[in-house]
């Protein structure tokens, strides 16, 4: 029988995303970037953490300039944050012995449709080299 909180865990709640106009500036401005191609990732690593607060908050965009329908972009967004809902438990555990909050930005690269196995291998790459870069090392 599935219990409250194991339906909540793999939710995508308002507080999880990157909304504000103030913390988009500040990831833009002094924020690291890679990329997990498909996706070019703008990541802020804060080490300031509130109870209230979501550890990873996250922002997905595609450029209108590579899909001009709607209808597409909306596909797209919906596909990477359904990657990233089903596999947001690596991005917590990375951050929660740690002690800090991440703020997160995937960005589409590519001007083609995806299909689901290459965002979720992306947003996979994306923790593994966030892993990489909260231990110290830059791969």
């Amino acid at each position: 029988m599935n219990t409250e909180a194991s339906l909540k865990k793999n939710t995508l709640a308002k507080e999880e995303r990157l909304y504000s106009t103030k913390s988009i500036d500040k990831l833009f401005s002094s924020g690291e970037s890679f990329v997990a191609y498909p996706l070019r990732i703008v990541y802020l690593i804060e080490d300031e953490t509130c109870i209230d607060k979501q550890i990873v908050s996250i922002l997905v965009s595609v450029s209108k300039k590579k899909f001009k329908r709607a209808v597409k972009r909306n596909r797209v967004k919906r596909l990477v944050k359904e990657a990233y809902r089903l596999n947001k438990g690596v991005y917590q555990d990375l951050l929660h012995s740690g002690g800090k909050r991440i703020g997160i930005a995937f960005l589409y690269l590519k001007n083609e449709l995806p299909v689901y196995a290459e965002i979720e291998k992306a947003i996979l790459k994306t923790a593994a080299v966030l892993s990489e870069r909260l231990k110290g090392g830059k791969p």
